[in-house]
């Protein structure tokens, strides 16, 4: 087999089946780093004997093994492993031969490398890179283009996270009862986080970001498989889908962004909106009451089975955010119900809601409360007021295709 044939392969294996390699390999180390490190390893092995040998029939079972199989070579090497045999229990007996997969456990340990990489003792930062890091197989070098941070900046982070999961002794391990339910938000706060980065950059020359909304994605439907009985875990995935439906029509030919009123929904991914819709019911079937990620898939999904901007049951998501305030209170989804409130009852109405929300100092450099005004006075017809809203937006974001946008809508109000 050719050498560059075999690399390839190589590559193409290890990005889909590293989270579960590192995944099970960190259960026999209980050190993320080393696992990782160890991944790697079986890795360059590949690379060495691939070329040689051909691509096995199961490679991922092939890099698994040979992971794991390492991982018991270094605590059998190291001075305490009569303790660290004890901690590991029968652990280290399950490991499989070389040439079989580990069918049982391996989900397990995924969602236990999941709750790792979004530890509370991280900072959000460090939760961010190192989830993208080790589950969604991303490098250094891509994470740090994704983020428009610096190469070594976002590797000191990676570095940081590993050593201080390590000094806290965090158990490799899914929590249960409320810190379960309070860890299982921080994760999906994570994966959120990640696709909004993506759906819409913080800064930057892009106004999208797709690749970072398919890895938050994959990551979703990861985390829905893994947790199929939890109504937030589906609700978070169906929002994903929804929203990343809408992706081919949120920018134009030049990359400009498109608002929702302007998309072309005809351009609106259909089978992710199937999905998506599949995926709330599923939320909804695991039952009790709908959570913030439902609730905001269920608007999601208004907007979904609107063929026209102007069908959009403004009425329902109006309704949907009022009761979004109450389960997740912030001025952010204060304001999206003022939107709503002035599709459904007039701007003059929206406009109250958001002219209260002036004096909070959690919106004071938030661009989009004056891009939201901006947007209300032009239909009240206050048009130099807009206009100095408009401007004002464009000041306070750091995304230069959004800055372009504003200022033209300035632009537009002032014509």
């Amino acid at each position: 087999m050719a050498v560059t044939e075999a690399s390839s392969a190589v590559e193409a294996v290890y990005r889909i089946e590293s989270a579960r390699i590192i995944a099970g390999t960190v259960r026999i180390v209980r050190d993320v780093g080393i696992a990782e490190e160890l991944a790697q390893d079986a890795l360059v092995a590949a690379l060495e004997q691939w070329p040689r040998t051909g691509v096995p029939d199961r490679p991922g079972a092939w890099l698994m093994a040979t992971a794991k199989h390492r991982a018991i070579d270094l605590v059998r090497r190291k001075e305490t492993y009569a303790r660290k045999l004890a901690e590991a229990g029968r652990a280290l007996e399950a490991v499989p031969a070389p040439d079989t997969a580990d069918p049982d456990g391996i989900d397990d340990d995924l969602l236990r490398l999941i709750f790792t990489s979004c530890h509370p003792v991280l900072s959000t930062e460090a939760r961010i890179a190192l989830t993208l890091r080790l589950l969604g197989g991303l490098s250094t070098e891509e994470i740090a283009r994704a983020f428009l941070a610096t190469e070594s900046a976002v590797a000191q982070r990676i570095v940081r996270a590993k050593r201080t999961l390590s000094r806290a002794a965090v158990p490799f391990e899914v929590p249960y009862g409320p810190e379960r339910a309070a860890r299982l938000g921080s994760v999906l706060d994570v994966i959120y986080l990640i696709f909004n980065e993506g759906y819409a950059a913080t800064t930057g020359d892009d106004w999208l970001r797709p690749a970072l909304c398919e890895d938050a994605l994959r990551l979703a439907r990861l985390l829905a498989g893994l947790m199929d009985r939890e109504p937030e875990v589906h609700g978070l995935a169906a929002l994903l889908e929804l929203q990343a439906s809408r992706t081919r029509a949120r920018t134009g030919a030049d990359g400009a962004p498109v608002l929702l009123a302007d998309q072309n929904r005809s351009r609106w991914d259909q089978l992710l909106i199937r999905r998506g819709f599949a995926a709330l019911e599923r939320a909804h079937a695991a039952g009790g009451a709908p959570g913030p990620y439902a609730l905001q898939a269920a608007i999601a999904a208004c907007h979904a089975r609107a063929l026209r901007y102007a069908d959009t049951d403004w009425t329902t998501i109006a309704t949907l955010y009022g009761h979004l305030v109450k389960v997740a209170p912030s001025p952010v989804v204060e304001l999206n119900r003022a939107v709503a409130v002035s599709m459904a009852e007039g701007p003059a109405a929206g406009l109250a809601l958001a002219d209260a929300l002036a004096q909070d100092p959690a919106l004071a450099s938030y661009h989009l409360l004056p891009s939201v005004r901006g947007d209300l006075l032009r239909r009240l017809g206050r048009t130099e007021e807009a206009r100095a809203a408009f401007v004002l937006a464009a000041g306070l974001t750091r995304n230069a295709r959004e800055r372009a946008m504003l200022l033209a809508r300035a632009e537009s109000v002032s014509r």
